[in-house]
């Protein structure tokens, strides 16, 4: 009975993993392909350089490639909980969901800043310009960052897709610790500290 729930266990890790590694994958590249595309591509009446928003973007971008990564790691865990002789404990399998818990954390939490940031800095440039409809807005002819442009829809899709990721990279991880927790009794504990000496 054991052997088989730590299976399942087993299976669980790596059916999330890779569907999370597959999915964080895809939501890394929309952006990154749009940006080349501004970059490389035709794109007319595009900002040049980056303000703080942009860079908050690319570090969000950051985080969900280490995501990602991390999200690949549960399915090599999962073939070592699936092996008896080289099964982790339970403590060492908590301690990497967690981590895994805390890095979508944080890029949630960049995000959710960096969409603040670029929504009041749009907010302010809207409100400055002439209320007519204009979808491509120049406010100052000398300062090129208060340009409205492909740029700003770029650097808010990149947020929004890392903002998805990270959601479900965080649920894909509270599933795995529920799981986990009921079947906390089937993996080998660490010696006591008093066996060790």
């Amino acid at each position: 009975m054991a052997a088989s729930t730590l299976q399942s266990l087993a299976k669980s890790f790596s059916r999330a993993g890779w569907i999370g590694f597959w999915f964080q994958l895809f939501l890394g590249l929309l952006p990154l392909a749009m940006l080349l595309y501004i970059i490389f591509g035709t794109a007319a009446g595009t900002r040049l350089g980056f303000d703080i928003a942009d860079y908050l973007a690319l570090v969000g971008l950051a985080i969900l490639a280490f995501t990602a990564l991390w999200l690949y790691g549960y399915t090599r865990l999962a073939k070592r909980i699936a092996d008896p002789a080289r099964c982790p404990s339970w403590a060492a399998v908590a301690r990497t969901l967690w981590m895994g818990l805390f890095a979508s954390t944080a890029g949630i939490a960049v995000s959710i800043l960096t969409l603040l940031i670029e929504v009041v800095r749009l907010l302010i440039l809207f409100l400055h310009a002439p209320q007519a409809g204009v979808p491509v807005i120049r406010t100052e002819v000398d300062n090129r960052t208060a340009w409205v442009s492909a740029i700003d829809v770029v650097s808010l899709l990149a947020d929004l897709c890392t903002l998805i990721g990270e959601l479900f990279v965080a649920g894909i991880t509270l599933w795995l610790l529920f799981r986990m927790t009921r079947s906390v009794g089937l993996f080998e504990q660490p010696p006591a500290a008093s066996e060790q000496a």
